[in-house]
């Protein structure tokens, strides 16, 4: 269904050290694109198709966060939901909501919100054992 999602950055340097580390942790990793006219940074996993792209706005104005717009990362563990959390925090994120079982959504949903460098609202979540899209 996705192509791939992306988020604005006013620093591609301060959000290479975030994301890679911040990614990598739920395997995630950057892939590097030779473009000479723009700069971004490309994010996948392995067998994934989905990209998600971090990059400087093409229209040269300053990047800014959507109002209600947020990524969600899927993790196969709470562990990893945990390590996301921790890993954004160390890097500077900005606390959006801990890691968490939050049933309001379903019984399984354990996952944790965080803000970029750049302000765009991340979560990372686990459905354990239940994915109504498998």
């Amino acid at each position: 269904m996705l192509s791939h999602v992306m988020v604005g950055s006013n620093d591609l340097a301060r959000s290479k050290e975030f994301y890679d580390a911040l990614l990598s942790c739920i395997g995630l990793y950057r892939h590097d694109d030779d473009d000479s006219d723009h700069q971004w940074l490309c994010y996948a996993a392995p067998q994934e198709k989905i990209l998600f792209l971090v990059c400087s706005p093409f229209d040269q104005n300053a990047a800014n966060p959507g109002n209600g717009t947020m990524v969600a990362f899927k993790a196969h563990s709470h562990e990893l939901v945990d390590q996301f959390y921790a890993v954004g925090m160390t890097l500077g994120a900005i606390d959006e909501g801990a890691p968490a079982v939050r049933s309001q959504y379903h019984d399984y949903f354990y996952g944790a919100y965080l803000r970029d460098p750049d302000g765009n609202k991340l979560c990372c979540v686990c459905h354990d054992h239940f994915d109504r899209f498998e």
